[in-house]
């Protein structure tokens, strides 16, 4: 496997007093500078490399550097040594850099970071050496021994970039307007201007800057020449995340007595991210300081403590749970050889759809580089298939511990490689098949052809397309450089964290909002179309239609017709109602519609009301404790339900009394889910106002409610719905 690429970097900053000088209204260098080695920093942190970095500070207060005898190297400070980057020294950078009162000389700083790659790379294995350097110029600076650390430079192998608050092309453009001619005032005006805005130090540092550079990369060098306000924009996106290609050595197999070496690396896949969420302790922020215990108990009133060895899993069938130990696991499992990439058959490209493609991954298949026969062999298979227009049907396993896939293998022919690329296909069960009615048939969906082409106008206006220089279209959105707003937000966040502790969080960056909306241009591009779609699909305000009114609504309640004859005659429609006819003969309140069943039994009137009242109470307790909201929504049912019939009988006694015992229940449960739903919907008591016979007056009725409402806006719930699968055998 190839060693992954490591370099090592020193960060050179400025921090001497002439950094914080700016003209009114702009940011001080300093604080540029400092912006950038935090992105810079918060860059390699995130994209957890291995890569080395080290901090360097000139213009300070103190000296501290081995080269600093006799006077020389004075207030340049070694900040910290060659090492990974990490989160203290990003909340140093936050907390502990400072603007300072004192000047260094940059080129002195400059020897100071070869010297500490030189001596502290020794003996380790690099693939790059690089030197940043940022600052204003605005100091003096020695060129005597220029040449010696260019030459040193160019034998250590060291690269060297430069971050200024000024481009450096502005200078150059002076030079040139020495000349004068006949555009001499207006040169010499801007000449005057830039004056103005250069000291004497900052003119004659960008020489010595430009000296160096060229001397180092010769006409390519000032290249390397950054200005603050840029490196900030390019630094704010978080580098993605690198990875090393880790090759699937195998066999491509056609029948029995073909058999091709190949090599298969992942192309795209699901990025996530390697830094997981932990519990750690609030105070020491320590993952050692917390300890986990899992204890077995039964869901009995002594919550008696089991041993694991004595627990299996269950699968959960409706509401039952059948019990399935690992042995079973085992037995069940799909036992093959192991790794698979065995060619089932050949079909035609277009009878594989895109929709069909399935996975969080595409495999790019390749011959081994140092196997010519396999290199042959592939390319042969590659370029019969681009010529047939088809594609191989795979069977694919990427190990023994995996389930076998089926797959289509396509051929990719580019003008430096060649390969195979593998996409998982559907099985029957993960096709969805959905039949919807035509729009074709019915006229009143039909457009016309004005509407047709004005969506085609809209359509063509909004193409994600660009024609470049030569003429051919390009993608305005290129997937190699569009990162996941996901990971920038999460990173930006967690970077505010680590060096913010207790405040909040901040504000999406303008730049990652602004990369999550649609782009101007075409903002601006398809204005008139969309004026176009609205007169040619106008839309209008359609009024609902009035329900019918009964005449019972209308004129009220007969006075000649006493209540107890309607709610005779109601029942009586009931019992011949076609939904009741249809339902068959309901015994007891099952686990499927409990409410259905519930209302069936009362209406047969073959059991007492408290019996049928017992056996929906069993089943509720049962439902609820599942502690899942699917069975919390059936529960309420149960209860609206029971609520109703129990008015229609005008028997409130049996349903307020299993409500109130279930209210005193929640907290010692952890229902307090379920009860914040049944209070959502107003599932209350029964009051006199309802029954006569009920003890319950309105107003404790309403303060039923009313006070568990109070109650949950000033305490926590008692007890967290762990959602734990509970053993519903033993309450069967």
């Amino acid at each position: 496997m190839a060693r992954a690429a490591k370099s090592a970097l020193v960060l050179c900053m400025d921090v001497g007093f002439s950094m914080s000088n700016s003209a009114p209204g702009q940011e001080p260098p300093f604080e540029q500078a400092k912006k950038v080695i935090q992105k810079f920093v918060q860059r390699q942190v995130f994209a957890e490399t291995k890569d080395e970095l080290s901090l360097v500070l000139f213009g300070t207060d103190t000296t501290k550097n081995p080269l600093s005898q006799d006077g020389q190297y004075q207030n340049i400070t070694i900040h910290r040594h060659l090492m990974m980057p990490d989160f203290e020294l990003l909340e140093e950078i936050q907390n502990q850099i400072h603007p300072e009162s004192q000047q260094a000389d940059w080129l002195d700083a400059l020897v100071v970071c070869m010297d500490i790659l030189q001596k502290e790379t020794l003996g380790k294995k690099y693939d790059r050496l690089n030197i940043a350097i940022l600052t204003d110029l605005n100091t003096q600076a020695n060129p005597d021994q220029m040449d010696v650390i260019i030459g040193n430079l160019k034998k250590a192998g060291i690269t060297l970039q430069f971050f200024l608050p000024f481009p450096v092309e502005e200078e150059e453009e002076d030079d040139d307007e020495e000349g004068g001619g006949g555009d001499g005032a207006r040169r010499g005006s801007s000449r005057s201007d830039r004056g103005k805005s250069l000291s004497r130090e900052q003119q004659k540092g960008l020489g010595i800057v430009k000296q160096v550079m060229l001397g180092l990369e010769e006409e390519d060098g000032l290249d390397e020449v950054y200005i603050f306000s840029d490196a900030i924009e390019k630094l704010s996106m978080f580098k993605r995340i690198e990875r090393r290609p880790m090759p699937w050595p195998w066999q491509l197999t056609i029948g029995s007595s073909l058999s091709i070496r190949i090599v298969g690396y992942k192309a795209v896949t699901d990025e996530k991210l390697k830094k997981a969420w932990t519990t750690v302790d609030a105070q020491s922020n320590q993952r050692e300081d917390v300890k986990r215990e899992t204890v077995y108990c039964l869901d009995d009133d002594n919550e008696t403590e089991v041993q694991k060895d004595d627990t299996i899993q269950g699968f959960r069938y409706g509401s039952d749970i059948v019990p399935f130990s690992k042995v079973d696991q085992d037995q069940m499992k799909y036992k093959h050889d192991g790794k698979c990439f065995a060619v089932l058959g050949f079909a035609k490209q277009n009878l594989i759809h895109r929709h069909q493609f399935m996975g969080s991954q595409v495999i790019k298949v390749f011959a081994p580089k140092d196997d010519e026969h396999a290199g042959v062999a592939l390319s042969a298979l590659i370029r019969s298939l681009e010529e047939l227009k088809m594609v191989a049907i795979v069977r694919y396993a990427y190990d023994r511990r995996g389930n076998p896939q089926v797959g289509a293998a396509f051929p990719c022919i580019k003008q430096k490689y060649e390969c195979l690329l593998y996409v998982q296909l559907p099985f029957m069960e993960d096709l969805r098949h959905f039949t919807f009615p035509s729009l074709e048939k019915n006229k009143k969906f039909t457009p016309s052809e004005t509407q047709l082409s004005a969506m085609d106008s809209l359509i063509d206006s909004m193409m994600l397309v660009e024609e470049d220089e030569n003429g051919e279209q390009e993608d305005t959105f290129k997937v190699h450089h569009i990162p996941n707003p996901a990971f920038q937000r999460h990173f930006q966040c967690l970077h505010h964290r680590a060096v913010n502790p207790g405040t909040p969080l901040p504000s999406m960056e303008p730049w990652l909002k602004a990369a999550l909306e649609r782009p101007g241009a075409i903002s601006a591009r398809c204005q008139a179309p969309l004026e176009e779609i609205k007169k040619k699909f106008p839309l209008k305000d359609v009024e609902k239609k009035k329900q019918l009114k009964t005449s019972a609504q209308i004129f009220g309640k007969s006075s000649e017709e006493p209540d107890a004859k309607k709610t005779k005659v109601d029942e009586e429609e009931e019992e011949y109602n076609l939904a009741g006819i249809s339902e068959g003969a309901v015994t007891s309140v099952g686990s499927v519609d409990p409410a259905r069943d519930f209302c069936s039994l009362v209406r047969q009137k073959r059991l007492p009301f408290g019996e049928v009242c017992q056996q929906l109470t069993h089943r509720i307790e049962q439902l609820l404790s599942n502690k899942n909201a699917h069975y919390y929504m059936k529960c309420i049912t149960c209860i609206q339900a029971f609520r109703e019939q129990s008015v229609k009988l005008g028997n409130a006694d049996l349903y307020n009394s299993y409500l109130q015992s279930l209210k005193r229940s929640i907290p010692d449960r952890g229902l307090q889910d379920f009860w914040d739903l049944l209070v959502q919907d107003a599932v209350t008591l029964i009051s006199k106002d309802e029954v006569e016979g009920s003890t319950v007056s309105k107003a404790d009725a309403k303060e039923f409610l009313v006070t568990e409402e109070k109650k949950e806006q000033t305490e926590a719930p008692l007890v967290e719905d762990t959602g734990d699968v509970d053993d519903l055998l033993d309450m069967m």
